[in-house]
């Protein structure tokens, strides 16, 4: 089995346990790099030689997370692809603990208010609204809104789990508008071209309108969902019901936003 053959055969695997898209780019990606690296493909696993594969990519100074992901990649091509029980006892590299990039209220609505586009203003203010992923907002049907509860079925996630979210009662016109006389399996924010918009162009939006309100902070598209879990922390919504409205599967992920939002830190004056 030649490499190409091999990646494919992996590609599929992934395909068959609903592994997202892109986790199947990201791990094809990696092993296709380590099989290059080890040059010839065994069915059991030299510890020692991806341990120092991996200390050469920090060496090179990637990230914690892009190391952690090849690891992932190569423990899983070992036990699911070649059904190898030995283990990779290689632990995974210390990540930075960094606190998200989130956008004040005011930041958030100078950036909607400089969008003129009727869609590209509704895709920044339903994704800031109902903590929207990126790849949430651009795959997002109009058979998964109610507008009469004001709910939002998140289908294939992170993950590929369902959640709930909200609407907001202010983004109801603009939504009916937005879909009216439209097919219940229509993308809501349609591609000009057809389809769904792509992620790049979400991004593109944000990235406009952010420049367009002069805000200075480095944040990304994802800065939104953060906006969301932060705020609503501050309006006093319980940690674990925000936990259910961003789909965490461990309510640490979502402890982090307290961090950000901590009141009490905020009341403590410097001694200077």
């Amino acid at each position: 089995m030649n490499l190409q053959e091999l990646l494919e055969k992996i590609k599929n695997e992934l395909k068959l346990r609903n592994y997202s898209p892109r986790t199947i780019e990201s791990y094809l990606s990696c092993l296709n790099e380590y099989f290059k690296y080890i040059k010839i493909i065994k069915r059991e696993p030299e510890i020692e030689v991806i341990k120092k594969y991996l200390l050469e990519k920090q060496a090179r100074g990637q990230s914690s997370q892009t190391m952690n992901v090849h690891l992932q990649a190569i423990k899983y091509f070992y036990r699911e692809v070649f059904k190898n029980n030995i283990e990779i006892d290689i632990k995974f590299a210390k990540t930075a603990s960094k606190l998200p990039v989130v956008l004040s209220r005011d930041e958030i609505g100078r950036m909607i208010d400089s969008i003129s586009n009727p869609k590209h203003k509704l895709l920044i203010s339903l994704s800031y609204g109902a903590g929207f992923r990126v790849s949430e907002a651009i795959n997002l049907k109009i058979k998964d809104i109610n507008l009469d509860e004001l709910t939002i079925h998140i289908k294939g996630a992170k993950g590929n789990k369902d959640r709930i979210s909200v609407i907001s009662e202010k983004l109801k016109p603009q939504l009916l508008n937005m879909i009216a006389l439209r097919d219940l399996n229509d993308y809501v924010f349609a591609s000009n071209r057809g389809g769904k918009l792509d992620e790049r162009s979400a991004q593109k939006v944000f990235e406009n309108a952010l420049q367009k309100a002069e805000v200075q902070k480095e944040a990304t598209f994802h800065s939104l969902r953060h906006s969301f879990a932060t705020h609503l922390l501050e309006n006093g919504v319980d940690v674990r019901y925000v936990q259910e409205l961003l789909g965490h599967a461990n309510i640490r992920t979502t402890q982090i936003y307290t961090k950000v939002t901590n009141p009490m830190l905020r009341n403590i004056k410097s001694p200077f």
